[in-house]
């Protein structure tokens, strides 16, 4: 098989007609056009050119063959061209995953926005409870909390702390009161759940305040949380970027500082220059950084 980079030269000596002049063309020297010629030959068994003192000029195998050189050429620059706009073009699919109290609060009416400035970006929105791995390409964009920085190739923004603290409705607060420190919330029923990893550090806290005995209801998942909450049964966790906006929900005591949980939304190296990639994360982190602007301003 020939190296079709060859072709590169069998088309410039055809055009030129020598070597000198095919080596000016495409920046090499004239020994390399010649080696390359020789190569090309060598591969497909036949004389491409004949040497005369006054140039090269085609054989008639070389005749014959110049058309499908051509036809290379032309595909290669017509895949060349599809490439570059491509890489201009703002579409296709992002696939994002995340929390899912933040894909129902925070990303919900932020994805609406974007739908209207990007039509042609199709949003794949995973809010499972499985944690999507950026570096086998799982997924493109996650917004995420971890406690360590990035991993080697996982490329992100920080926005915030991501403190979580107990919250209740104002509707259970008129019937029962807001708790204002764990020995008070003693009295209260808690709502406990939300899946994953999140049951499992909440679980772990009501186990060390001495409070499991006190879940009377329990949530699959983080919007279950929200939800119980919102409907008055009781107390739960509930994230500080999500609660502490929600009109409909009272904070009853200060969250815990002392983490080390940081909110990042990130992507991977492999990806982060990809058109669609990068409008949607810099579209993301634009807003959600607002948000954070905004509460920390309202506290």
């Amino acid at each position: 098989m020939f190296d079709w980079n060859d072709l590169r030269y069998f088309l410039a000596v055809t055009r030129k007609g020598s070597t000198l002049a095919a080596g000016r063309d495409l920046g090499v020297s004239q020994t390399t056009v010649a080696r390359r010629i020789a190569a090309l030959e060598a591969a497909v068994g036949v004389a491409l050119f004949d040497r005369r003192q006054a140039g090269y000029a085609l054989t008639p195998d070389g005749e014959a063959l110049l058309s499908k050189a051509e036809s290379v050429e032309a595909a290669a620059r017509g895949f060349a061209d599809a490439a570059a706009a491509e890489a201009r073009e703002v579409r296709g699919t992002v696939r994002l995953s995340t929390e899912e109290v933040f894909s129902v609060t925070l990303l919900a009416p932020m994805l609406r926005a974007l739908r209207e400035l990007h039509p042609e970006i199709m949003i794949d929105l995973d809010a499972s409870v499985e944690v999507r791995d950026l570096s086998s390409g799982e997924t493109d964009i996650a917004l995420r909390s971890i406690s360590s920085p990035p991993p080697a190739g996982v490329v992100g923004r920080r926005l915030c702390a991501d403190n979580w603290s107990f919250y209740c409705s104002r509707e259970y607060a008129e019937r029962k009161g807001v708790p204002r420190s764990i020995r008070e919330l003693r009295q209260h029923e808690l709502i406990g759940g939300g899946g994953g990893n999140l049951w499992r550090a909440y679980s772990a806290f009501l186990e060390k305040i001495g409070m499991s005995d006190q879940v009377a209801m329990h949530q699959a998942s983080s919007t279950g949380l929200l939800a119980a909450v919102r409907s008055g049964f009781g107390i739960a966790v509930l994230p500080c970027l999500v609660a502490d906006d929600d009109p409909d929900l009272i904070q009853c005591m200060p969250p815990n500082h002392e983490h080390n949980r940081v909110m990042w939304l990130l992507t991977h190296e492999r990806v982060r220059h990809s058109p669609r990639v990068r409008v949607v994360t810099d579209f993301l982190y634009d807003r959600l950084h607002a948000r954070v602007q905004e509460l920390r301003l309202a506290a």
